[in-house]
């Protein structure tokens, strides 16, 4: 790669990635959720028997912590609740609720909603192209890097 490839590359990976976010942000806010939010909902709603936070955060590939403080801020919506887990006082299940529930297809519009923003016009032989290109580059970071950093989604 010449150098006016390697920085065309980087500005648009880098731009796409800002945007991205700021889009999600402003679509998950519409329905009351942050970015990962609307991830770690949907998990647990194709979970019929819950999780727990452990569970819940080796999923997502992040910390129980990480889990933890997202639960918290999620609280107030009534999307899930916490049951004991017989036989360990110290464990809980979350569950959701049938609010979690009913926000999925809220959270799936979103997301399609945004994928067609974002490549809609482009033709079904270049969309598979792209997501090939682009899943393979995810591939390679993560051997670098690890899942771990995921964590932030």
């Amino acid at each position: 790669m010449d150098a006016s490839e390697v920085g065309r590359i980087n500005r648009a990976l880098n731009k796409m990635s800002k945007l991205y976010r700021v889009a999600k942000a402003r679509k998950l806010a519409a329905i009351g959720l942050h970015p990962g939010q609307d991830v770690l909902l949907w998990l647990l709603t194709q979970e019929p028997e819950g999780m727990t936070v452990k569970e819940l955060a080796t999923r997502l590939s992040i910390e129980p912590p990480t889990a933890t403080r997202t639960l918290a801020r999620l609280e107030g919506g009534g999307w899930f609740r916490r049951e004991p887990v017989p036989g360990d006082r110290r464990q809980v299940r979350i569950l959701a609720t049938e609010a979690g529930h009913a926000l999925v297809p809220a959270i799936e519009r979103a997301w399609a909603e945004l994928a067609e923003e974002a490549l809609g016009e482009t033709g079904e032989e270049w969309r598979e192209i792209a997501l090939t290109v682009l899943e393979q580059a995810n591939d390679r970071l993560r051997r670098i890097v690890g899942d771990d950093v995921l964590a932030e989604e």
